[in-house]
C-alpha cells in the first residue's frame, strides 16, 4: 500500500492476509484472467481513494458506538459504492478471536468472517441487485428473514445495489422495517439516482455522498499498478486515462487494461489517442490558436489532419472546450493553472491566451463549442458537422458584441465611426498572425456586413424589422490593401407617417378585422390580458389557453400590417380582463340593471316565467331615453323582454 491509500496485491508490496500472491501474473488460479478493477479491489477503508471525510465519520461513529441502521451510499458509477458497503459490512461483523470482538473500522488483520465477505459469499451478508429484485415480494422474503438472529456473524447485513431501482410497492414495504430493525440487522444501500429514492427512505439513513477521485489522486493509482503489472506507461498516457476516466477507479482501470492489451508491455501516449480516438493536445491548443486567429483555412486543415490520423470530431470538439474552459480560469482565477492535471504546454500557452482574450470573446467561444459537440453527435457526417462549427467559431471570434452596438445605435451614434467597437474581440488584440476569418488583415464588422450576406456570427443579427426601424445603414467594402473603408453613407429619408394609428387593443382587433385575419382577431379579443400598451411595445398576460407563440404571431402582424416594428413582450404581471371578458361582464351589468328597473320589474311581476335575456344599447340619446316612456311605447322593452314557451 502507498500514499494513495490502495491496496497492491502484487509483487511491489508484501502481501498480507488478505492479498492475492499470484498478482504479478495475469491469471488466477483457475487461469482465468481477473481484470485490473477486480485484482486491485479495496479491501479496508483505508484503501479507499478519495473518501476521506466519509472514512472519517464513520471511525468517529464505531469509536462512539453510534451506529446507524442503515447507510445510504449515492454517487457516480466507479467511485466504490458496493465495495464500501462490503468493507463496512466486514467491519460491522470484524472477529479477531482473541484481539478484537466488536465493530470497527481498523482492518489491519483478517477476521473470521473477512474473505467470505469480500468476496461475496457469507451467509449473513446478503447481496441483493435491485435492478432485477424489484418488486414487493423480494422485500417480503427481506422482512422475513430479518427476524432470525444471524448464523455466524454478529450483524445481519443486507446490501442493496442501484435500490432506486425499487417499485413504490417495495418500497412502502420496506419503511417499517428499515425504521425499526432488529437489533442485530443492518441495511447498506447503492445507488447511482440519489434522486428517485423516495424521501421517507432517505430520511431514515445516512447519506454518504462518494466524490468522484481527484486526477492527481488517479494517476498515482495507475501508475503503482502499472509498475506491479510491470507494464511500461508514459506520464502522458496516464494523465489521458485519467481525464478518461472522469473521476471513476473503475473506468480508468478498465481502460488501462485496455491499453496494456493495445500497447502489448509499453504504453506510450500516441497508442492511447489511436485506442480513445482522442487529439493530440498540443494540436488541440494550436487548433484553438488558429480559431482566435481568424485563420480558418489553417483552423480546417488542422481538423481534417487530425481526423486522418483517428481522432473523433465530437471529441476534438470537447478538448477545444474544455481548453477554452482552462483558459477562462485562467484568465479570472489564474492560480488555476498550477493544478497538477495541467500539462507544462497548457499552462504555458493558456497563460498567454489568457492574456490576450477577453472574458466576453471566451464565452461565446463557450457556447459555440457547447452547442457543436451537440449538433455533431446528430449529425450524419460529423466531420462536416465539425467543420461548419469551426467556421462559425472563427468567425464569431472577431466580431465585436452585438450589445455594445445595439447601445450605440440607440444613443444615436454610428458604429463604424472612431473605429470598430471592442466589446467582442480580444481585449489587446487577437494572437499574432490573426486577421479576418477570410484572411485578409482587416476584421469583418457585423453591422458593415450587407444584409443577407451570411456572416452574422452566433449573435443576434441586425437585418428586418430593425433595418427598417433604423433606416439605411453604412456597409463595409474591401480594398486590395485588405483593409476597410466606409461606403459613402446615404442621407437619411424622412420615413412617411404609419397607415395605422394604434392605440388600444380594441384597435388592434379593428385592423385585424379589416385585414381579413379572424384567428388573430378571437386571440386578441379572447386570450389577450393587456398589462401595458405604448406605441411600439405592448406587454399581454396571455390566458392559460392561449398558444405558446402568441406574443411573436402579434408582434410579427403589426409589424407588417403598420410597417413600423412593434415588441409583443409577456409579462408575469396580472393583466386587465380580455376584451371579451370585458364585454362579458358589460352585458351582465346591462342586463343588471334592466331587471332593476321599475318598469322592468313590475312587468316582470305581472308575467311570471318571463325573464330579461339580452340588452340593446340604441346609437341615439332619444332612444336611450325611451325607458322613462310608458310600458308600451318602450322600445328597449320590446327588444329586452322574452315569454316562456308557456306564455
Amino acid at each position: 500500500m502507498d500514499d494513495t491509500g490502495f491496496p497492491q496485491d502484487g509483487a511491489a508490496a508484501a502481501p498480507g492476509p488478505m492479498s492475492d500472491h499470484d498478482t504479478a501474473k495475469p491469471a488466477s488460479k483457475d487461469g482465468a484472467y481477473r481484470v485490473l478493477a477486480r485484482k486491485y479491489r479495496p479491501k479496508t477503508f483505508e484503501d479507499l481513494v478519495g473518501q476521506e471525510p466519509m472514512v472519517q465519520t464513520l471511525e468517529n461513529a464505531f469509536d462512539t458506538g453510534r451506529i446507524a441502521q442503515a447507510w445510504m451510499l449515492t454517487g457516480v458509477r466507479g467511485v466504490g459504492k458496493t465495495t464500501t458497503a462490503r468493507i463496512l459490512a466486514r467491519g460491522l461483523n470484524y472477529e479477531v478471536p482473541g484481539t478484537a470482538d466488536k465493530p470497527t473500522v481498523r482492518l489491519e488483520q483478517e477476521g473470521t468472517h473477512c474473505r467470505a465477505i469480500m468476496e461475496g459469499r457469507h451467509v449473513d451478508v446478503i447481496e441483493m441487485d435491485a435492478a432485477s429484485h424489484t418488486g414487493i415480494g423480494d422485500i417480503r422474503e427481506i422482512i422475513d428473514a430479518a427476524r432470525y438472529r444471524p448464523a455466524t456473524a454478529r450483524y445481519k447485513v443486507y446490501i442493496i445495489d442501484e435500490v432506486h431501482m425499487l417499485s413504490n410497492a417495495a418500497f412502502n414495504g420496506l419503511l417499517k422495517t428499515l425504521e425499526e430493525p432488529p437489533e442485530h440487522v443492518k441495511f447498506i444501500f447503492a445507488t447511482t439516482e440519489i434522486r428517485k429514492v423516495p424521501i421517507t427512505v432517505l430520511s431514515r439513513c445516512q447519506r454518504f455522498d462518494l466524490r468522484r477521485i481527484e486526477q492527481s489522486k488517479l494517476i498515482s493509482l495507475l501508475r503503482r499498478i502499472s509498475d506491479a503489472e510491470n507494464i511500461r506507461i508514459s506520464d502522458d498516457a496516464l494523465m489521458l486515462i485519467a481525464r478518461a476516466g472522469e473521476g471513476s477507479a473503475r473506468d480508468s482501470l478498465s481502460l488501462l487494461d485496455q491499453a496494456m492489451a493495445h500497447g502489448g508491455g509499453a504504453i506510450e501516449a500516441e497508442d492511447l489517442r489511436q485506442m480513445l480516438g482522442l487529439a493530440d493536445r498540443a494540436r488541440v491548443i494550436d487548433l484553438f490558436g488558429h480559431l482566435m486567429a481568424g485563420r480558418i483555412d489553417e483552423a480546417l486543415g488542422e481538423l481534417q489532419a487530425q481526423y486522418e490520423v483517428g481522432a473523433d470530431p465530437a471529441i476534438v470538439l470537447t478538448d477545444l472546450a474544455d481548453f477554452t474552459h482552462l483558459v477562462t480560469r485562467m484568465k479570472v482565477a489564474p492560480k488555476s493553472a498550477d493544478e497538477a492535471s495541467v500539462t507544462e504546454a497548457e499552462r504555458s500557452r493558456g497563460r498567454e491566451f489568457a492574456e490576450k482574450l477577453s472574458v466576453r470573446l471566451l464565452s461565446r467561444a463557450w457556447q459555440i463549442l457547447l452547442k457543436g459537440v451537440q449538433e455533431v453527435h446528430a449529425a450524419a457526417k460529423p466531420l462536416a458537422a465539425a467543420d461548419m462549427v469551426l467556421v462559425r467559431l472563427a468567425y464569431a471570434a472577431d466580431l465585436p458584441d452585438p450589445g455594445d452596438l445595439m447601445e450605440q445605435i440607440r444613443n444615436g451614434r454610428n458604429p463604424l465611426e472612431g473605429g470598430a467597437p471592442q466589446g467582442g474581440a480580444p481585449s489587446s488584440g487577437a494572437p499574432a498572425g490573426g486577421g479576418a476569418p477570410h484572411g485578409g488583415g482587416a476584421q469583418a464588422i457585423a453591422v458593415g456586413m450587407p444584409r443577407g450576406s451570411g456572416m452574422q456570427g452566433d449573435g443576434p443579427t441586425m437585418q428586418g424589422a430593425d433595418s427598417q426601424e433604423r433606416g439605411a445603414r453604412p456597409q463595409l467594402s474591401t480594398i486590395q490593401g485588405g483593409m476597410p473603408q466606409q461606403q459613402a453613407v446615404p442621407q437619411p429619408q424622412e420615413s412617411a407617417p404609419p397607415a395605422h394609428t394604434l392605440r388600444s387593443l380594441q384597435d388592434c382587433v379593428a385592423l385585424a378585422s379589416e385585414k381579413g385575419d379572424i384567428p388573430l382577431k378571437v386571440k386578441i379579443q379572447r386570450q389577450m390580458r393587456l398589462v401595458k400598451f405604448e406605441p411600439g411595445k405592448i406587454e399581454i398576460q396571455p390566458t392559460e389557453d392561449a398558444p405558446a407563440d402568441i406574443a411573436g404571431e402579434f408582434g410579427r402582424k403589426l409589424t407588417e400590417w403598420t410597417g413600423q416594428r412593434w415588441f409583443v413582450a409577456v409579462s408575469r404581471t396580472q393583466g386587465r380582463p380580455t376584451i371579451h371578458e370585458e364585454q362579458e361582464a358589460n352585458q351582465q351589468q346591462l342586463l343588471s340593471d334592466a331587471r332593476s328597473h321599475p318598469t322592468v320589474a313590475a312587468l316582470l311581476s305581472q308575467f311570471p316565467g318571463a325573464k330579461v335575456v339580452d340588452v340593446k344599447v340604441q346609437a341615439s340619446e332619444e332612444d336611450e331615453a325611451a325607458l322613462a316612456d310608458p310600458l308600451l311605447n318602450d322600445p328597449l322593452l320590446n327588444e329586452a323582454l322574452g315569454d316562456d314557451e308557456d306564455d
